[in-house]
């Protein structure tokens, strides 16, 4: 384990309107606001999405299951933001469920928001960190 200590910094409330895509808007708001680090809880409901729903088999790296949601959902997520290469990456997992069909994974590329989808954003002060990508895993990982 790697790990640093720092300090909530400021705290945003957020809406994401109907059609906007959720995860471009946190990468607009990352860098209108020069968020660096970040951790974020979100509800409401989204539409339009890739998820990643674990991998296919235990393999390093690995090959990611993905699943296709077109239709609207409701959405509990969790995420957090860094950066990586110069711009906000966003990592967000999710459960998303439409009636008794659930979902829980990794929503990647665009998701858009279905009504309304609300998010707190606590920023983390007083550590460095990044999303740096990690050939032996094949993944991007968090660096410190």
């Amino acid at each position: 384990m790697d790990y640093k200590a720092g300090s909530i910094g400021r705290v945003f409330i957020a809406r994401i309107d109907h059609d906007e895509d959720l995860l471009a808007e946190f990468v607009k708001l990352a860098r209108s606001e020069e968020i660096r680090y970040a951790f974020f809880m979100l509800i409401g409901a989204v539409k339009n999405m890739q998820v990643v729903t674990g991998p296919k088999e235990d393999t390093v790296p690995p090959d990611p299951m993905w699943r296709s949601i077109t239709g609207a959902c409701e959405i509990l997520g969790i995420g957090n933001i860094l950066w990586k290469d110069g711009d906000p990456s966003i990592h967000l997992h999710a459960a998303l469920g439409k009636g008794n069909d659930v979902t829980v994974g990794c929503l990647r590329d665009s998701v858009d928001a279905y009504l309304t989808t609300e998010a707190i954003i606590f920023e983390i002060s007083g550590i460095a960190a990044e999303r740096v990508y990690d050939d032996r895993y094949g993944i991007s990982r968090m660096v410190l």
